[in-house]
């Protein structure tokens, strides 16, 4: 999908763009929280879908779709460069994750929300389930969404 120069698409696991998606999700969630991207965090990549939104050859978002059991798939680890933030980058890549998400006969999305993204969520029609919990030291919700 192009929008304007913003383009949304599939990257490969361990290519550059990979490598420059791991760094931007390192700045945009890791940092902020003193935590650090491991070789096994990265290996758990190997079998997800990653979708990218570039500026040219910039990768200025990436959200990760985990295929789950009961033709689920869990998104994760969305992250949009803060050069971009607040321009509908996040919102592009949510759509475009359904669309796809869609096409692969997957029937729900599910994801945790932290607990600050919970409106850009609830706007784009997903629901919370159960109470808040901690993960990573910070507050997030369940959310899910039917295809």
């Amino acid at each position: 999908m192009t929008e304007g120069t913003i383009s949304i698409g599939l990257i490969e696991y361990d290519s550059e763009q990979y490598i420059e998606s791991v760094a931007l999700r390192q700045k945009v969630l890791r940092d902020p929280l003193g935590l650090k991207f491991t070789k096994e965090n990265m290996v758990n990549d190997a079998n997800e879908y990653h979708l990218a939104a570039t500026n040219g050859s910039e990768i200025i978002g990436i959200l990760l779709l985990k295929p789950l059991i009961n033709d689920a798939v869990k998104m994760r680890q969305v992250a949009v460069s803060p050069d971009f933030q607040n321009q509908g980058i996040g919102k592009l890549l949510v759509q475009e994750s359904e669309t796809l998400s869609k096409n692969l006969g997957f029937k729900r999305i599910e994801l945790h929300a932290r607990k600050v993204a919970l409106p850009f969520y609830n706007a784009m029609n997903y629901l919370a389930i159960g109470d808040e919990f901690l993960e990573i030291g910070i507050p997030h919700y369940k959310m899910f969404k039917d295809l």
